[in-house]
């Protein structure tokens, strides 16, 4: 497949050093993760016996804020128009997939890196062709586009091969279709493959594809699982060590940002913990290989999380820490039962929140109700009430987000830049590969 791409546009941005660039890069996505999640994080840890606060590696990694815009004026950006300015340097539409205003393909750090000879991944917790790992891999016009981003994987090639030498997460349905068998063209390549989590041991070798559930992974609330994210990024950065000339590896941390669509503040802290234990395993990478470089961000902030709320000067995350699902799943649990008495029973075994006469009247009533969002939003209400999370929006925001960075040439993405600069700097690194 032939695309014109329009040369990368990197700025000199690098006072001269005498350090040599990172060999291996480490790109790492919390998607939705604003400053809030960081701060309501480092209290969710906190031990309640301790005199003070203590930090969590989100804090101790911190250097610096980024802004998020997109190429319009609705300063609210997407999934998509974030992540292809931090995969290209280069802002773009809502919406649009590593592509510009005019709908011409930009080309992204993990194509040049592969024209370079260096390896590259990309890990998520998401379907692997939605919109944030999409637009390190593809183009596309629009994000809803999931299947033909999912023949882009396969079908663009540099060399013969295609841009991804590692892919892991879920989304086997884009990939095993009716129409075509996109995984039986990546094993005709010599890509190894598995559709099971336990099986990750089985790949040993690049280029390897495993795609472990048929849409996203499992929320890490209503797994077996303490952490999902951190056992993918292991085997990630074991099967990229071995490449002469590096690599370039992106996670993301896709669910953060669900959970805020929901305004779940239980969901967000499950996944922030994972995505806090999967940075803790590149944390050690990095120390184990000096010269690597860890760049942890947000794509943009969800849901306007505050810490606080109605006035009242308090954050329980006590009454979080009791939650033992998702809002989807009380819901779907909820809604399998008739007799009031076990919803209101079940409710509190799984959220630790008792629920008065007019509080379950109010939530048999939201039950009730063609959309399943009415019912769910009434189950998350009582615990953001209890625990006093506040929440502005259902969407995104244009909140600055967090940078963190670690390890080589860490100290230059400190302060305040855009999100073009972060892939900016980067871009430049792999431009100098040797």
């Amino acid at each position: 497949m032939r695309i014109a791409l329009l040369c990368l546009a990197v700025a000199s941005l690098l006072p001269p050093s005498a350090l040599a660039v990172p060999k291996n890069i480490i790109y790492m996505i919390g998607d939705g993760m604003g400053p809030s999640y960081v701060a309501a994080y480092r209290y969710y840890q906190r031990d309640p016996a301790a005199s003070v606060v203590g930090n969590t590696v989100y804090d101790d990694l911190l250097t610096g804020m980024a802004s998020t815009y997109p190429d319009d004026d609705t300063l609210v950006t997407d999934s998509a128009a974030s992540a292809t300015a931090l995969a290209t340097g280069i802002k773009t539409f809502n919406g649009a997939i590593s592509v510009n205003r005019q709908h011409i393909p930009i080309g992204t750090m993990m194509q040049l890196a592969k024209r370079l000879g260096k390896a590259n991944g990309i890990v998520a917790s998401s379907q692997v062709n939605h919109a944030t790992p999409a637009s390190f891999l593809a183009h596309n016009s629009s994000r809803r586009n999931m299947n033909a981003i999912a023949d882009m994987y396969l079908d663009y090639r540099i060399d013969g091969k295609p841009v991804a030498d590692l892919i892991i997460g879920g989304g086997t349905k884009y990939f095993v279709r009716e129409d075509r068998n996109l995984i039986a063209g990546f094993t005709e390549l010599g890509y190894q493959y598995t559709d099971d989590y336990k099986q990750l041991a089985g790949l040993t070798r690049l280029p390897a594809i495993a795609l472990l559930t048929d849409n996203a992974l499992p929320a890490v609330l209503n797994s077996d699982y303490d952490s999902m994210l951190a056992p993918l990024t292991e085997k990630a950065l074991q099967l990229l060590s071995t490449a002469d000339k590096g690599f370039v590896l992106m996670v993301e941390g896709s669910q953060i940002d669900w959970c805020g669509h929901d305004n779940d503040i239980a969901c967000a802290m499950a996944e922030m913990h994972d995505f806090a234990k999967a940075i803790e395993v590149a944390k050690a990478y990095v120390d184990a290989n000096p010269d690597t470089l860890l760049i942890v961000t947000a794509d943009h902030e969800t849901g306007g999380l505050s810490l606080g709320a109605n006035g009242v000067y308090q954050w329980h995350t006590e009454v979080i820490k009791r939650v033992k699902a998702t809002g989807r799943e009380i819901a779907k649990q909820l809604q399998q039962l008739e007799n009031q008495q076990d919803i209101s029973k079940r409710y509190t075994e799984l959220t630790g929140i008792s629920l008065d006469k007019a509080q379950l009247q109010l939530l048999i009533t939201a039950l009730s109700n063609e959309d399943e969002k009415v019912g769910r939003s009434q189950i998350l209400q009582f615990i953001n009430d209890a625990s006093l999370t506040g929440w502005t929006s259902g969407g995104h925001t244009a909140a600055d987000v967090p940078v963190m960075a670690y390890g080589k040439h860490a100290g230059e993405f400190s302060g305040f830049m855009d999100n073009t600069a972060i892939a900016k700097k980067l871009i430049q690194y792999i431009q100098q590969t040797k």
